[in-house]
Parts: structure tokens; sequence; C-alpha cells
């Protein structure tokens, strides 16, 4: 509808242009119309594309090489600069700028200081990024970046200097930037800004594709937390089988923006909650490490809380709980984990007439909290939530599996994770397959209008705006005709009338 809307301004500007340049000019009192062009885009200052070559990547350095704290992420340590500045850095699937605060902030220790690279080049540009809680902007450059914990290789990526935020930094999460994985679709201000990851492709030669194992609650750490509560690995690069057990079964990316994937079917308990499967995927599913609940649409989402609170119907919840708005808490190792149901998503398989089945515990979706829990209590949030912008299989899904970001193939692999935290009842599983008849129609897809219909409304209004346009340039056209054959001053007296008051 853009470009039909452009095509009918230049039209119409175009016949007002033609009209009047047929009358002729009056020395320099002759009519001038500028058309309109849209503006040009200015080009991208790219960083030099410098490769470098890396070393053998060896994945027992990136084991347990994430900390974070529960509900507030988990962050990786990063080098920026030349001399490094370490940092602590967001691990984020569903956005796609590095970004890390360039200012002093009440809740950051530390913050990267440009002044004092000798490799930081500014690109002068900005950039300003909302997230569905909290917003922030600052000023693009380059920089040299490594982890210290992952391959052993530095490259030259694009980089945005916070310098103004809101909601953004959490007060003692321990974390000063974000690093967004997703593709350079969803990337700020525009495409043309090349992640870090495809940077890091590009420039090196480690493999395009990486994997999370989040552990929450279950992380067993090799060396101290220090002031964390959960932990995990990030393997860049690659696939580490001490971290998983069993297959791993692999859905498609079905677009590359965000890591999005298409969810045919959700059980409680293991029954089905029997709607459409259009609906769990409205407007689009993702796997997003950067949020910590399961989010999921309106409907579905009543639909599932209505049968979760059916399955553990021998203890009464106030209402304020099933909206994530109250705890409930019971003394310290009593919390009634069987009462609680498994909450099962099948995911469309690589063969598109299968399907595969992650199982979820109640130890996953209920998230602890421990700022309020006593010595005497465990207090726990309901981690499955509304969502207006489609499902989101967050944090709390995520740390029952080790997935797999595999870009090469365009899939993402999920497997039991050795490190989630299960009962001797129950544990958490992958399973499959399953038969089905066209799954990939599950995915959402969005209303397109009419190419045609457009073309016919756009040529419509043309004639319209030309057919009011015509008697006006006429109406000009005389006027200027009169003006020339009787200028002003020529005669005794002055047609008061044709000035403009």
């Amino acid at each position: 509808m853009e470009t039909a809307a452009h095509a009918l301004l230049l039209f119409c500007w175009t016949v007002l242009a033609v009209l009047a340049a047929s009358v002729p000019g009056c020395g320099a009192g002759g009519l001038r119309v500028a058309l309109l062009h849209p503006a040009r885009r200015p080009s991208q200052q790219g960083a030099p594309r410098r490769r470098r070559a890396a070393r053998r990547v060896t994945f027992v350095d990136m084991i347990d090489n994430l900390r974070g704290k529960s509900g507030q992420g988990y962050y990786v340590e990063m080098a920026v600069g030349t001399p490094p500045q370490k940092l602590n850095i967001l691990v984020d699937t569903g956005s796609s700028n590095f970004a890390v605060g360039a200012a002093a902030h009440p809740f950051l220790r530390r913050y990267y200081h440009r002044s004092l690279s000798t490799s930081y080049r500014d690109l002068g540009r900005s950039v300003y990024v909302p997230y569905t809680q909290g917003r922030w902007e600052g000023e693009l450059g380059t920089d040299l970046v490594s982890v210290p914990h992952g391959p052993n290789v530095s490259l030259r990526a694009n980089i945005a200097a916070i310098t103004q935020s809101d909601r953004f930094f959490i007060n003692g999460s321990n974390w000063e930037g974000i690093l967004g994985l997703a593709y350079a679709e969803i990337a700020r201000p525009d495409e043309t800004l090349e992640p870090f990851f495809d940077s890091l492709v590009r420039q090196t030669n480690v493999p395009n594709l990486f994997s999370l194992q989040l552990c929450g609650a279950g992380f067993t750490q090799n060396y101290s937390l220090g002031s964390a509560t959960v932990g995990g690995s990030m393997i860049i690069g690659g696939i580490d089988p001490s971290l998983y057990v069993g297959e791993v079964w692999y859905t498609p990316i079905r677009r590359e923006w965000y890591y999005e994937v298409i969810i045919v079917r959700i059980e409680v308990n293991g029954q089905d909650l029997n709607m459409d499967c259009k609906e769990y995927n409205y407007d689009k599913s993702i796997v997003d490490s950067g949020t910590t609940n399961l989010r999921l649409p309106r409907k579905v989402f009543q639909a599932a809380v209505k049968a979760i609170e059916a399955a553990s119907s021998t203890e009464q919840f106030p209402s304020g709980f099933w909206l994530g708005e109250q705890l409930v808490c019971w003394q310290a190792g009593t919390t009634p984990w069987h009462i609680f149901p498994v909450i099962s998503l099948y995911l469309m398989s690589e063969n598109r007439n299968q399907s595969f089945r992650i199982s979820i515990l109640p130890q996953q979706y209920l998230r602890p909290v421990e700022d309020v829990a006593s010595a005497q209590e465990d207090c726990y949030k309901f981690a499955v939530s509304q969502s207006s912008t489609g499902t989101v299989m967050g944090a709390v899904i995520m740390e029952g599996f080790y997935v797999v970001f595999d870009r090469e193939r365009k899939r993402i692999g999920f497997a039991v994770s050795t490190c989630h935290v299960h009962d001797e009842f129950r544990t958490a599983s992958v399973e499959g397959p399953f038969h089905g008849v066209e799954l990939e129609d599950c995915g959402y897809n969005i209303p397109q209008t009419d190419e045609s219909t457009l073309m016919t409304i756009a040529y419509i209004m043309a004639g319209i705006c030309a057919l009011f346009m015509l008697p006006l340039c006429l109406m000009v056209c005389q006027w200027r005709f009169a003006r020339c054959l009787h200028p002003l001053g020529t005669g005794n007296f002055a047609d008061d009338i044709s000035l403009l008051k």
C-alpha cells in the first residue's frame, strides 16, 4: 500500500508540473514545482572485513561460562576494546543488537569507556531499542571483542554504547550489557547493522551454530558462583555431548528474524487443549533466552491455566498466583511437586508431517523467588504468563533442555539437559516422532491484501486527483497569461482582486 501511495503522490505532482510547465514564463516569475522524492537512506559505515584465523575450538573452556539470577537472565563475560574491558553481557536469543552500558548508572558496577579503547571507531549513528519491558538508546560504533571463556578468537563487531535507558538494567543482576543473538532482520536501527554472531562467523572459522544449557536451580558449579544463583553453558560453534542425554530432536527455523518455530499441539497432564493449532502460534512462536516466562497468547493462556488449575485442585491457590501477582510458599523442602501437571509442547519436526514432544515439569514453570524466601520457606512464582505478541519459550522452558541453535541448517534442536531439576517420579523428556498432516499450516501468516486490489485503488485515486487538479492548473495558467498581458504598473490602476492578501 505504501508503494501505491508513493506512485499516487508522484503521479499527481507530475500532472501539475507538466501542465504548469506549458505556461510561457514571464521573466523570473514563472511557476516552479518541486517533485517529491523519497529520501535516500545514508550508507552504512560497515566495519572492515578483517579475517582472523581461529585456533582449535575447545568446548571444555566454555562449560559453566554462564551465570545469573533466577528471573534476571543469564550472562557471559566478554572483553571489549583495547586494552580489553571485561563486562558481563546478558545472553538474549530474542534480539539482535550487541549493546553495553557506556555511562554511569545506579545499577551498574562498571561500564564501557569508549575513550579508553584505542580500537574503538565511531559510526556516527544513533540507535533506540524498546523491549517488552524497558528501553535504551545509544550511539553506534565498532570495537574489538572476544569471549574469554569462548572460542579463542577476536573480531571487530558492531557495538551500541548505551547512554540512556529506562527499566532496562536490573538492580543486582550483575550484567552490564546485552548480546542479541538473533538475525539481522530485527536489528536496530535497521537490518543493515550486522549482528554479533554474523560478524563472528564471517571474520573467523567458527561454525554457524551455538548451543545453550541453562541450568536454573539445577546448576552445580565447578567453581564459586559469587552473587549468582543460577548458571549454565554457552557453547559457541558446536555441540557438547556431555551436556545432554538421549537424542537431539530438531524443529525448522520458520523464518530468520527471531528464532521462530511452529507449535502444533499443547497438552496439560496428557490432555490436549483441543485448540486450532494456529492459535498456539498467533502471531509467532519464538525461542527466547532473554525472556523469563513461558508466554502464551491470551486464548491459549486461559485454556492452559484452567487445565493446570483443575489438575492441581487438591490445593487452593489465590487467583493472583495464576496471574503472576502473588507468590505461594511451603515449608522448606515440602513443595508438593506431584500435584502440579506436566506441560507438553509438540513442535513440528524436520519431516513436516511429524512432530516431537518436549515435556516441562512444574520445577521449571514454578520459578523460585529467593529475595522473599527464608530458611524456613520455599516461595515460587507462576512463570506462565499472557502475551500479546505470540508464544515465547523463555528461560524457564529452556532450563529443562539443551538447546541447539543450528543457524547453518536453519533448525533448533532440543535434548534433555544433564542439569535440569526433577524428582524421583518425573523427569523432563524429548520424545517422538508423532505423526500429523500438513503441520506447517499451523504457522501464523499475516493477512496480505491482494496486490491487484491495491493497484486498482491507486489508479482510481490518481484519476480523482487529476480530475480535481486539472481545473486548478487551468486557472493558474489563465492567471499567469493575464499577468503577462497586463503587468502591474503599466496601466493607470491596479486590480486589487488579483493581489494575494
